[in-house]
């Protein structure tokens, strides 16, 4: 894709009036028996793309496909460098990013925002533009459920297995998360799934990737420009 910077040379970035390099934050964590691993990284992934299309500052950098999913252990597939890890991760690519304009983290998993919060607090003392970037979705379940199924829908549907979707735990998140910080998602959802994909459609999922591209651009225009 042009807009990778890996598809470019050293100097055609040089060349470039301005740049706003977009990191996509993704996860290699389990989605219960019908996503694929890596689906918060295709989310913002997809995301970064449709943004970037908008907008010729726009640079996408490699995705970060492992990150802190530490609340997924016990499922298989799961891997995590943890908070303390990215945290330094994240803090030690913008420094080395200091030949852009701006870094916006791109955000697909949750389980990232102590790890960013804590990076974009770091970069911001020491004067480097950096923002962050989360979705929100209203009404939105929480994990592998109907909003993230739909998405995954309209991105890349052959890796998609309605066949096998089904409910989790469908209990709001302010009632479990106790359980959950305590002993993760395996927890309080046997399946890893907290909401129910069963309702999932391509349409909503294009509904909803529109949403968020839409957010992303007007959050990268009012803390980039």
């Amino acid at each position: 894709m042009a807009n990778n910077i890996t598809n470019q040379t050293w100097t055609e970035i040089a060349s470039r009036q301005a740049t706003v390099l977009l990191l996509p934050l993704g996860s290699c964590e389990q989605h219960g028996p019908h996503l694929p691993l890596d689906t918060d990284t295709q989310i913002a992934q997809y995301l970064c793309a449709q943004a970037a299309q908008q907008d010729n500052r726009m640079l996408i950098a490699p995705s970060l496909t492992i990150s802190a999913s530490g609340e997924h252990a016990g499922f298989a597939g799961t891997l995590s460098i943890g908070t303390a890890v990215l945290t330094q991760v994240l803090i030690e690519i913008v420094r080395s990013a200091d030949w852009c304009d701006g870094v916006v983290f791109v955000n697909g998993h949750g389980g990232n925002a102590e790890a960013v919060t804590a990076a974009v607090r770091t970069l911001t003392s020491e004067q480097r533009k950096v923002a962050s970037w989360w979705p929100r979705i209203e009404h939105g379940d929480a994990h592998a459920g109907a909003s993230e199924t739909s998405m995954m829908l309209a991105i890349n549907p052959v890796q998609v297995n309605m066949a096998m979707a089904e409910a989790g735990s469908i209990t709001p998140i302010g009632e479990i998360s106790a359980q959950l910080r305590s002993g993760g998602v395996r927890a309080v959802s046997l399946n890893g799934v907290l909401g129910d994909p069963t309702a999932a459609t391509s349409q909503n999922g294009l509904n909803l990737l529109s949403q968020l591209t839409h957010d992303l651009v007007t959050f990268i225009h009012e803390h980039m420009n």
